[in-house]
């Protein structure tokens, strides 16, 4: 029997099955595929941060502590894999005397390094030119002094004389930040910058230099190599637990400079985010791919309902009955969920090239069984629960009645709809304050947490949207008959006044249609709008940071002109534009001060609206360009200092000639939240030509090159070439890989490239598969049409007009529904941008697409829907 009735269902039911089935394999492939892809991010992200710190701990030995004994009880900690002392000692001065003229610097660090240390730790020190052994001068030192390899340097230590020493080589130091920090100071006590002035000598020149000197630390530097699970938050806490212990353990005598511990705790709160676009973007397409499967089963109820009477006719009971339910229910959930896993481990290979997505085998076997389950769960919901249902509440005798329902939904009488969109702007409300935090990641904190009620927003924004389609479909399906009759009599002709009534009666089936194909289209249109908006913020916060395409720094102290700027077109550069940078005091508090040319700033990089306050980008810089003592303040200056528009700002700002502060008047033009090459807290943007004027100097502080936007990379080399170690030259390739964050470097892209292609699926198959099915079961009224004398062209107009309304509704509903959604999710998850955007990207490519695969399967469905309605009436009868 079971046999025998599953080889029927393929045989004669062979649409819905294949339906139901498409279903439940979107669902378990998108679960899948996120589920293993969420985990491998993770992996991923923790790989990441373990590579990018190239001193794992700098453990700093305390005073009257032995330094011997804290190297041996360092390498003796479990997870060591190799541990060597370095020296610290402050200098008050460097001196060199070159080409007959002596330059001295201020205050620098002395570090003193075994011989193997570049090999030890790679990461710390980048030579540039000379050897790479002996006295090593860092990029700035050699810059301020004006030497080069072979030169003589003084180095002035307290408590003891000068010392000469020969320079062998000139070094960058790519993570000064951490390797100069206050170890055991919270973030916020530590240095603003690194120093300027840093020299390298070998271990033993360093011990004899400094014999007597005074102020001289020592820091025992370690590599680790033991295992971290692979999630960030884990990871941090192992290697924060394991630091601590070594801590207790030295009973005083040494505190953990614990760099690994910053990039995992900044990379946890990263997975966090990760796992926040996974739940917001991820979890709607998989209720959807269910959503679609229980659509499609509805549209066979009817048709089941009679089967089910038949079988009762014919003396089986309601338990065999509902084994038969089952078998139909576990047949689409097994092979739907195996077609799904099939479809994942493509996706994975195609697009990531693995099937595992990059996780291990373990993790990517438990989303596989979750997604395989909650497929199995699906088709449970959507075929089987029916199934019983109607088992319970309909006799045989209503097998027979055509169902009529003609009161309004329990929740269009409660008005559930307009209670949920209340609910959901409520909760956006109190989730987008200014003070309201997504993810909670205290630094050094173990403990991690998310504010997951505000998921409640967007989930009920999508839920009350689409229930209020779902209304105002059914409203003008009910009582715009006189319109559906005009729509329809271009195709109908003579019966469009009967395709108006078919179309009103069949309101229910037809705005769940319209509803489904809404919340597919707003889906797409949500997640491409968002990543397309995360990609624009990303490329606006490398600008931002790096200047322009290629920016050239001129170290500190140099006279830099602006006509240098002739000498840096070369070859793919388009635009120099000259940038002045200074220090001004107001008040007490030390800013940046940047000189621009405000009619030609715009010709080398790109400043947006939403950098600014009081004006547009434009105004600003024409507001700064008719007023020469012009100032554009940051918005906590301006908060500080109580300012308005047009008040006097008194700056004192260094002469370049006396080398004496002066109070240079200005005045307060407008508000820069964000300027390129800036810092994000407090800054200064004035006249180029009043700060020259005012500081006595037109020294240029950077260059700011235009390429186009392309060839960044070949540009900046050439230049690094000419200019040799004078300057520094970055572009905008290499600032994207330092500012992002490890949400960016495992690239959203991979997350977004796996929900658009499952978007357009969704979107097709809601517009398609449930009219496609609705048809099929209405073959019955185009057989009786045809018989009571309607033409083909006449069925062919009720099909096609029916198709029109789905394609209409369904696409204009979601674009309003996805438009609100993309609003709402870039709102709540603003901690995933730097900086906020000033307005949401639109992909019209990709939403072009998914509206044009919604409309292409619509219109293929009603065209199947025409060519089944064509057969010979009699025939069509003969076989329902």
């Amino acid at each position: 029997m079971n046999t025998a009735w599953a080889r029927g269902l393929a045989r004669h039911r062979t649409g819905r099955l294949v339906a139901a089935l498409a279903g439940i394999a979107l669902a378990v492939a998108l679960v899948a595929s996120l589920g293993s892809f969420l985990t491998a991010s993770k992996a991923t992200m923790t790989q990441r941060a373990v590579r990018s710190v190239a001193v794992d701990w700098q453990v700093e030995v305390q005073p009257g502590a032995d330094p011997n004994a804290m190297l041996s009880l360092v390498r003796r900690t479990p997870g060591i894999q190799t541990a060597v002392p370095a020296g610290f000692a402050h200098s008050s001065s460097f001196a060199a005397h070159v080409q007959g003229s002596t330059q001295t610097t201020g205050p620098g660090v002395v570090l003193g390094l075994p011989d193997d240390y570049q090999k030890l730790f790679p990461g710390e020190v980048r030579p540039l030119t000379g050897s790479t052994s002996g006295v090593l001068l860092a990029q700035q030192t050699a810059s301020n002094l004006h030497v080069a390899p072979g030169d003589t340097v003084s180095i002035q230590l307290p408590g003891t004389g000068a010392r000469q020493v020969r320079v062998a080589g000139v070094v960058d130091l790519p993570q000064a930040d951490s390797l100069f920090q206050k170890v055991g100071a919270p973030s916020q006590t530590q240095p603003t910058a690194p120093p300027d002035n840093v020299v390298l000598l070998p271990a033993a020149d360093f011990a004899s230099l400094t014999g007597h000197a005074t102020g001289v630390t020592t820091q025992i530097h370690a590599a680790r190599d033991a295992a971290l699970p692979t999630d960030p938050a884990a990871a941090f806490t192992a290697v924060t637990g394991s630091a601590h212990h070594l801590e207790a353990r030295a009973s005083g005598g040494a505190i953990v400079g614990n760099n690994l511990g910053a990039a995992l705790d900044s990379a946890r709160q990263d997975a966090l985010y990760a796992q926040i676009l996974f739940l917001f973007l991820g979890v709607p397409g998989a209720v959807l791919a269910a959503a679609l499967t229980a659509s499609v089963a509805a549209a066979g109820g009817e048709r089941r309902r009679q089967e089910q009477g038949l079988l009762r006719l014919r003396g089986l009971r309601p338990r065999r009955i509902a084994s038969l339910s089952g078998l139909e229910a576990a047949l689409v959930g097994v092979t739907g969920g195996l077609a799904g896993l099939g479809i994942a481990a493509l996706t994975g290979r195609i697009a990531f090239g693995s099937a595992s997505f990059g996780t291990s085998a373990g993790q990517w076997i438990l989303w596989y069984v979750l997604a395989f389950v909650l497929g199995a769960a699906v088709a449970a919901g959507a075929v089987l629960v029916p199934a019983l249902r109607d088992l319970r509440t309909v006799t045989v005798a209503d097998t027979r009645r055509a169902e009529r329902r003609t009161g309004s939904p329990w929740w269009m009488r409660y008005g559930l709809d307009f209670a949920l969109l209340i609910g959901s702007w409520l909760v956006f409300r109190a989730s987008s304050g200014n003070q309201y935090a997504l993810v909670l990641a205290p630094e050094g904190v173990p403990s991690i947490s998310v504010s997951y009620w505000a998921f409640l927003g967007p989930a009920l924004l999508w839920l009350g949207a689409a229930l209020l389609l779902w209304r105002l479909t059914l409203l003008a399906l009910t009582h715009g008959r006189g319109v559906l009759t005009r729509l329809s009599r271009p195709f109908a002709s003579q019966l469009a006044g009967t395709t108006a009534a078919v179309l009103s009666r069949r309101r229910r089936p037809l705005a769940r249609s319209v509803v489904l194909l809404a919340l597919a289209v707003s889906f797409a249109v949500s997640t491409a709008t968002f990543n397309a908006t995360y990609k624009q913020q990303a490329e606006v916060d490398a600008r931002l940071t790096n200047g322009a395409d290629v920016t050239v720094t001129e170290p500190p102290g140099a006279r830099t002109p602006p006509s240098a700027a002739s000498a840096l077109k070369v070859s793919g550069v388009h635009h120099v534009e000259p940038i002045q940078h200074r220090f001004a005091y107001v008040g007490s508090d030390l800013q940046d001060l940047y000189g621009v040319r405000p009619d030609t700033i715009a010709s080398a990089t790109s400043l947006q609206d939403a950098y600014f306050s009081g004006g547009s980008a434009a105004t600003l810089m024409k507001r700064l360009a008719n007023r020469p003592d012009g100032l554009l303040v940051s918005a906590e200056t301006v908060k500080d200092f109580q300012l308005a528009p047009g008040d006097t700002v008194n700056l004192r700002v260094q002469d370049a000639r006396t080398k004496a502060l002066r109070t240079v008047p200005f005045h307060y033009v407008g508000v820069a939240k964000e300027f390129p090459t800036a810092p994000k807290d407090s800054f200064f943007v004035a006249n180029a030509s009043y700060v020259a004027k005012a500081t006595g100097s037109d020294a240029i502080g950077a260059f700011l090159l235009d390429t186009g936007g392309t060839h960044q990379k070949q540009v900046a080399a050439r230049l690094r070439h000419q200019l040799g170690t004078g300057a520094t030259v970055t572009d905008l390739t290499q600032t994207r890989g330092t500012v992002g964050t490890s949400l960016t470097s495992v690239d959203l892209a991979g997350l977004t490239r796996i929900e658009l292609a499952f978007a357009v699926l969704l979107a097709a198959g809601a517009g398609g598969l449930v009219l496609a099915l609705g048809l099929a079961e209405r073959r019955r009224t185009f057989a009786i049409a045809t018989v009571l004398g309607a033409r083909p062209r006449q069925l062919r107009g009720m099909v096609l007009t029916e198709a029109l309304l789905l394609t209409v509704g369904g696409l204009a509903g979601g674009a309003l529904i996805g438009w609100a959604l993309s609003e709402m999710l870039v709102k709540v998850l603003t901690g995933v941008f730097d900086p906020p955007p000033a307005g949401l990207s639109v992909p019209g490519a990709y939403l072009t697409l998914t509206a044009s695969a919604a409309a292409v399967t619509v219109l293929a469905a009603a065209l199947n829907g025409v060519r089944r309605a064509a057969r010979p009436a009699v025939e069509e009868l003969r076989d329902l």
